[in-house]
C-alpha cells in the first residue's frame, strides 16, 4: 500500500512490495504512480538476475564500498560526491539499466553550468569508472552511457608556481623538523602524503637515497620508488636523525604538539597540518603556497634546466610520460624539454642577483 511521506517540504508517495522475503521500494511523485508501480512489481518475475533489479542506489553503494577499500581518502570522497550529485538528478530507485545517455548528458550539463567544465569532467570521469566497474562485476550493460557524453570545454588557469625566492624565504623561517620536511618536499618533489608516510626505514644512508610511497595508482595499491638524496637533503636528514624528539618512533615526521586537546597525537605521524604552510607564508610575507606548490616549483626548475621528460617522469613518479607532459602543461610550461642534482640549493644565484640589483641603483 502506498504511503504518503513529507520531507523538506516536499510530498512523495512511498511504494513498497514484498515477495518471497525480498523487498523493493520506490519514491513516486503521485499516489497513482506509486500504486501503478506496486501493481507492476507484484506481477513481475523477481526470479530474474540481480541485474534486472539493480537500482542506481545499489550501484552507487556497491561501487563506493569498493572505492573505500581501494583508493585514498580524498579520492573516495571525490567519488562519493559525484554520486551524491547524480542521485539528486535521477531517481535513486531507477533501475540502472534504464539510465540513458540523454539523462547523463542532462545531469553533467547541470554541473557544467552550475560549477565548471572541469568539475563536470571530473564527475564524468568518476561515473565512467564506476560504470566500467559495474559492467565487470555487476553486469551493467554496454556501451557506457556516461562515457558516450562528450567532455565539456574547460577554462583552467595554470597552477600556481611560487617563485624560488619565496620558497627560500619560507624555508629560512622554518625550524627543526619543519625545515627538514620542507627540504624533503623540495629536493624530492614529494606529495604531501608521501612526506607524512616517510619512515626511517625509507632512508638509505649508505646509498644516499630515499624511498617514497604513493597510492596514486589505478587499483589503489601502494607502490614505492627510490630517489637519490641530494647532498643538502642528506645533511638535513642526518641532522634530524640525530636531533629527533622521539628516538623510538619509526616515522620521520611526527606531531610534537603538547597541547592537551591534541595530546593523543603526540609522537604520531602527521595526517594533516592545516595551518603549517599558511602561517609560514604569512610570516615570510609571500603569496601562500603549500606542499603541492613546492612540487610545482621543483618541476618548473627541472623544466627550465632542460631535462628530458623521461627524467622528470622518474622524479615526479608518474606512470606515463603523457601524465608528465600534461602536468607540465597545467603549470603553464607549454614546451616540454625536460634530475635531482639540478635541485641543489640555488639561493646563492638569487642573492647575487639581488646584490647586483642594489649596486646598480
Amino acid at each position: 500500500m502506498a504511503t504518503k511521506v513529507t520531507k523538506n517540504g516536499k510530498t512523495r508517495w512511498f511504494a513498497r512490495v514484498q515477495k518471497g522475503g525480498n523487498i523493493r521500494t520506490k519514491l513516486c511523485k503521485t499516489r497513482a504512480e506509486a500504486l501503478a508501480w506496486e501493481a507492476e512489481q507484484k506481477a513481475a518475475d523477481w526470479s530474474k538476475t540481480d541485474m534486472d533489479s539493480l537500482t542506481v542506489h545499489d550501484w552507487a553503494t556497491k561501487y563506493l564500498d569498493h572505492a573505500k577499500q581501494r583508493f585514498t581518502g580524498n579520492t573516495y570522497v571525490e567519488k562519493r560526491s559525484a554520486f551524491k550529485r547524480l542521485l539528486k538528478s535521477v531517481d535513486s530507485s531507477m533501475l540502472t539499466r534504464d539510465l540513458t545517455v540523454a539523462q547523463m548528458l542532462e545531469h553533467l550539463k547541470v554541473q557544467f553550468q552550475g560549477r565548471s567544465g572541469y568539475a563536470a569532467n571530473r564527475d564524468r570521469k568518476n561515473l565512467t569508472a564506476a560504470w566500467n566497474w559495474g559492467h565487470k562485476y555487476l553486469g551493467l550493460p554496454m556501451p557506457n552511457p556516461v562515457a558516450l557524453v562528450e567532455k565539456f570545454p574547460e577554462q583552467r588557469k595554470p597552477r600556481y608556481v611560487p617563485p624560488e625566492e619565496d620558497f627560500w624565504k619560507v624555508f629560512d623561517l622554518a625550524e627543526g623538523q619543519d625545515k627538514v620536511m620542507l627540504a624533503v618536499a623540495f629536493y624530492t618533489a614529494a606529495r604531501r602524503g608521501e612526506i607524512y608516510r616517510l619512515a626511517w626505514e625509507d632512508v638509505d644512508w649508505s646509498n644516499k637515497r630515499v624511498r617514497l610511497s604513493t597510492r596514486k595508482r589505478q587499483d589503489g595499491s601502494m607502490e614505492y620508488d627510490w630517489l637519490p638524496m641530494a647532498e643538502d637533503l642528506r645533511a638535513h636528514m642526518r641532522w634530524w636523525w640525530e636531533h629527533r624528539t622521539f628516538k623510538d618512533s619509526p616515522w620521520v615526521f611526527v606531531s610534537e604538539n603538547e597541547m592537551a586537546a591534541h595530546a593523543e597525537l603526540l609522537g604520531q605521524p602527521f595526517t594533516t597540518r592545516r595551518t603549517f604552510m599558511p602561517s609560514l607564508c604569512k610570516r615570510a610575507g609571500v603569496k601562500p603556497f603549500g606542499f603541492h606548490g613546492i612540487r610545482h616549483l621543483a618541476a618548473s626548475i627541472l623544466y627550465k634546466e632542460g631535462y628530458p621528460v623521461s627524467q622528470m617522469q622518474v622524479i615526479l613518479r608518474h606512470q606515463s610520460p603523457t601524465t608528465t607532459t600534461e602536468y607540465l602543461r597545467t603549470l603553464g610550461l607549454e614546451e616540454v624539454r625536460g634530475a635531482v642534482a639540478s635541485l641543489g640549493r640555488r639561493r646563492a644565484d638569487v642573492i647575487d642577483l639581488e646584490t647586483r640589483s642594489r649596486k646598480a641603483k
